[in-house]
């Protein structure tokens, strides 16, 4: 990690050592800290204009053109802030005014659970036969079914080791994954039934592997992600699925990605338990613990997007009613 060099080096050393300590992800604090000790540098910035709330509405209008990494930076600024509070070094925080860029409303594209069954399909189908290529082709599959079936995030079933898989509960122990949560779900029977067949074919094939992870890369190491993310993207081609990313208004559309399984898992569970009569109000408790949500809110944003049917209508009106104008 690069030093902080700006007026603020030591409190920004200082609060993100505190945000460690905390649980969070150094690589998730660093990259907004350095961006601003980079700016306050440049612009050789002083201790006394960080004390005006002036200075962060024109670091607002200038530190980048996304929305989103504006009021990323701007959170941890104001974090860092009542940091110095707590700590006795300011007395005031001069971003309790400052408003948030508005940010456009972000669609994550879903699949459906016909089209979800369609893209397992085909990328089963993809899976080579000879003895090099088998269980590491499985292994792919496997995690893509499970980010499909369990809502998993991509690099979850690609960290689990062989121990983490409780072959007498039908379960998984996810350790250390986002916000270094940890959590025990129980799987689904086919994802079961496909562990225990690609381990007993891994046994058979590799009755020497040492490899400790559950879905075995190449040379004792783990699957990498971006395999699994390069088959993802040649199945949702070939099944005539692949769009770009589109921007409508204040609205952007997702294109297919492998996260957008975990979005389509909570979403048609959603609507499976609404088909049922029941609110899926209720249901976002035990959703959100199974997910691995740090908050019950990020769960319930799924409420906001009903299944793909819908936002492909969605995308075919706004384009009507454009076309028209």
């Amino acid at each position: 990690m690069k030093p902080f060099e700006s007026v603020m080096a030591n409190y920004l050393a200082d609060y993100a050592a505190y945000r460690e300590k905390r649980g969070y992800a150094l690589k998730a604090i660093y990259p907004p800290l350095i961006a601003l000790d980079r700016y306050l540098k440049v612009n050789a910035v002083s201790w006394k204009q960080l004390q005006q709330p002036a200075f962060f509405l024109h670091l607002r209008a200038t530190i980048s053109p996304h929305p989103n990494t504006t009021n990323r930076m701007l959170s941890h600024v104001r974090s860092l802030f009542d940091y110095l509070i707590r700590r006795q070094i300011v007395t005031a925080n001069p971003l309790n005014d400052i408003p948030p860029v508005p940010e456009r409303y972000f669609v994550p594209f879903v699949f459906s659970p016909a089209q979800t069954e369609q893209l397992l399909q085909g990328i089963c189908k993809t899976i080579r036969r000879d003895t090099a290529n088998f269980i590491f082709d499985q292994g792919v599959y496997l995690a893509l079914v499970m980010l499909a079936r369990c809502g998993m995030r991509i690099n979850e079933p690609l960290h689990l080791c062989r121990h983490h898989y409780r072959t007498d509960e039908g379960s998984v122990y996810i350790e250390r994954t986002k916000f270094r949560k940890d959590r025990l779900i129980p799987l689904p029977k086919a994802v079961i039934a496909g562990l225990d067949n690609y381990l007993s074919a891994r046994n058979a094939c590799c009755p020497n592997d040492q490899n400790p992870y559950l879905l075995a890369g190449r040379n004792g190491q783990p699957l990498k992600a971006q395999r699994v993310r390069t088959i993802f993207h040649c199945a949702v081609e070939a099944i005539g699925l692949k769009q770009p990313k589109r921007v409508m208004g204040n609205m952007t559309f997702g294109s297919p990605v492998p996260h957008s399984l975990r979005h389509s898992f909570a979403i048609n569970t959603l609507n499976r338990i609404k088909a049922r009569g029941i609110s899926p109000q209720q249901a976002l408790p035990v959703l959100s613990a199974y997910m691995g949500h740090r908050k019950y809110q990020y769960t319930a944003a799924y409420l906001k997007v009903k299944d793909a049917g819908d936002l492909a209508g969605l995308i075919d009106f706004t384009k009507s009613q454009l076309d028209v104008v």
